[in-house]
């Protein structure tokens, strides 16, 4: 049974995470911080009640036929599990027992669109548009489940199968993924930091369809490349082993303090040919000098989002201007292609599963810039071994189709002299 208490404290976490502009993990974790007597499980009965409550606001709200977010609190619980007896035990002074009735009796399939999808309003119209209803259904319904907990195996040190082993005889089994070829996955969250696999730099946390970007990017030993929106470098990591700790990787972002949370990283998984710079913005004089001479460029660009709603589901409740947003991806790739030699490789990535934020800029890029041409995303994956199919020349990944978060990437090359 939940303590009186707790419920308030989901109430209020949940407040602070949808008034604020911090992402829910990091307000989760100021928040713990300044609640240290509370234990283990309370901390994981509240994480767990936040999140639940962020990916089913809409419903929630239906259940409840109130926006306060202590209904909506309840309105969770009583929907996983719990009777309105022992919510009423647990200090909940509203009308548990019509939520329970109206859980009971409602069907989701006569409720208004966007609830059935628990998604607002701006977001289910833009997939509707895009994908149609059936689709969007099917999506929504994958978004807004919590996501596996997929990993990379660092080659550099050892063979997916002998880090798969390791890590069942630690306690924590985990299954082959379908596509990478350096992939694993559990279905349950764990304590995997603190394994000796981690410790030793075998793998990384990292979504599969992250992964599959960077093989879209194909590096090869003893080359320069660029990844230009580099973060906290997951993909930097993967392009560093992939060039078998040869060559030069450059990892630029305009955040230090993301940049700060690499080193460590590259400590544990034993790579040294990674530069890390901090710019400015895209046009900074770091970034010039390097005009003409790498030979791949790989743009994460800032997005929405909206492809990793299963790990990230505050996102879809904040505001931000897309119009704004696609003209600095706009900015970011074309300042990006600068830096691709003749010959040489870009690829242009997202996390979202926006048109706006994917097709549409790549396909004004292209009219801008016609010395580059489109590499067939077929010819990659069938280098590569990657059992996947797609319908045109860019990787599209889906969560209710491939298990992946959400991705869109499309391969350019920069035509010879």
């Amino acid at each position: 049974m939940a303590k009186p208490l707790l419920l308030h404290s989901a109430a209020e976490l949940l407040e602070r995470i949808l008034a604020g502009k911090m992402p829910a993990d990091r307000q989760m974790e100021g928040y713990f911080r300044t609640h240290r007597n509370m234990g283990v499980r309370d901390r994981g009965f509240v994480a767990e009640t936040v999140y639940g409550c962020l990916r089913e606001k809409k419903w929630l709200e239906h259940i409840a036929e109130s926006t306060l977010l202590l209904d909506i609190v309840a309105a969770y619980l009583l929907t996983h599990g719990y009777s309105a007896r022992a919510l009423e035990e647990a200090g909940f002074r509203g009308d548990a027992r019509g939520m329970t009735e109206r859980a009971r009796t409602l069907e989701k399939k006569t409720l208004p669109f966007e609830t059935q999808v628990n998604l607002p309003e701006w977001l289910t119209t833009q997939l509707r548009a895009e994908y149609g209803d059936a689709e969007t259904l099917a999506m929504s319904k994958a978004l807004n489940q919590p996501a596996p907990v997929d990993m990379r195996v660092n080659t550099l040190k050892a063979k997916r199968e002998e880090v798969q082993a390791r890590l069942a005889q630690e306690g924590f089994p985990a299954e082959i993924t379908p596509y990478s070829p350096s992939g694993l996955r559990r279905q349950e969250r764990a304590p995997l930091f603190h394994t000796r696999c981690f410790k030793e730099g075998l793998f990384e946390v990292q979504d599969e369809g992250s992964q599959l970007l960077t093989l879209m990017l194909e590096p090869k030993r003893n080359e320069m490349v660029v990844d230009f929106c580099a973060g906290a470098g997951g993909k930097t990591l993967h392009i560093g082993a992939l060039m078998a700790n040869t060559g030069t990787v450059y990892a630029f972002d305009v955040l230090a303090k993301r940049l700060d949370r690499l080193k460590p990283r590259l400590r544990r998984a034993g790579l040294n040919n990674v530069r890390m710079v901090t710019i400015s913005h895209e046009r900074d004089t770091r970034v010039q000098r390097l005009k003409g001479k790498i030979d791949r460029v790989l743009v994460d660009a800032p997005c929405s989002g909206t492809g990793t709603l299963r790990r990230n589901p505050d996102i879809k409740w904040r505001e931000f201007d897309l119009d704004n947003l696609t003209a600095t991806q706009q900015r970011i790739l074309t300042a990006a292609a600068g830096l691709v030699k003749p010959g040489g490789r870009l690829v242009y990535a997202t996390c979202s599963l926006l048109k706006k934020e994917n097709q549409d800029i790549v396909g004004k890029f292209l009219a801008d810039q016609p010395e580059f041409h489109v590499i067939p995303v077929k010819e990659i994956l069938e280098r590569r071994h990657i059992a996947l199919s797609m319908t045109d020349n860019a990787l599209h990944l889906f969560p209710h189709s491939h298990h992946t978060d959400g991705f869109f990437a499309i391969a350019m090359e920069r035509k010879r002299k």
